[in-house]
């Protein structure tokens, strides 16, 4: 059994051996799904904000301009304050042209662009990210861990991308396999010391296979 309780403006990574366990889990705390036993409990003032993979909330007729337009205007309420819609798109790389482009158009990494963006200007103090990192520019990646770093609430945030996850994480919440889950209060790389102190030399090793025959014409 594993009890966990996240800190107000803590940042958890989640990573899995197997995708799926993390995934889950998180889509359970976003209300998407109920635990198969034991129990979850959101506080009352809990606001969370979920970005996933499948990017489904996007309407792919919209314009990027259209698609983050609230109730068709042009300006939008942000951290208690008034901004245009043309420089928050600026905020994530969206300049110029690509205002007017399609949503069903755009490259995974724009889509995964512009889901982040219409999420973050909802607001909230829990911010669940489901591999943010994919297909992300490098300038858009640096803004993603600024606002992260500085957000004034809890992340939690699944990823495969250890070198981002090291960066901001000050907790990892780890499924490691056989139904062992850990929680653990440091960086990644405490957590792979860790790991490494309790498991031994976990490095994946080569697989090695029989030479392909040689056939003679």
């Amino acid at each position: 059994m594993l009890s966990v309780r996240f800190a107000t403006y803590s940042a958890t990574g989640s990573l899995a051996k197997y995708f799926s366990g993390s995934m889950l889990s998180w889509a359970r705390q976003a209300g998407q799904d109920s635990p198969d036993a034991g129990q979850f409990t959101v506080g009352p003032e809990v606001d969370a904000m979920y970005v996933d993979q499948s990017r489904d909330s996007l309407n792919a007729d919209n314009s990027v301009l259209r698609e983050l337009m609230e109730r068709g205007g042009e300006e939008i309420q942000l951290g208690g304050r008034t901004m245009h819609v043309r420089a928050y798109c600026g905020w994530y790389n969206f300049k110029g042209a690509d205002h007017n482009k399609r949503v069903g158009d755009l490259s995974g990494g724009e889509r995964n662009r512009l889901q982040l963006a219409k999420c973050l200007k909802q607001g909230g103090n829990v911010l669940m990210l489901d591999e943010p990192t994919n297909d992300l520019d490098v300038d858009t990646l640096r803004a993603l861990e600024h606002a992260i770093a500085h957000f004034a609430g809890t992340s939690l945030i699944i990823s495969h991308d250890r070198w981002f996850l090291d960066r901001l994480a000050t907790h990892i919440l780890a499924f490691e396999g056989d139904s062992k889950v850990v929680f653990f209060e440091g960086s990644y790389s405490e957590y792979d010391a860790d790991l490494r102190r309790r498991c031994g030399n976990i490095d994946p090793s080569r697989i090695k296979y029989a030479p392909m025959p040689i056939v003679s014409s």
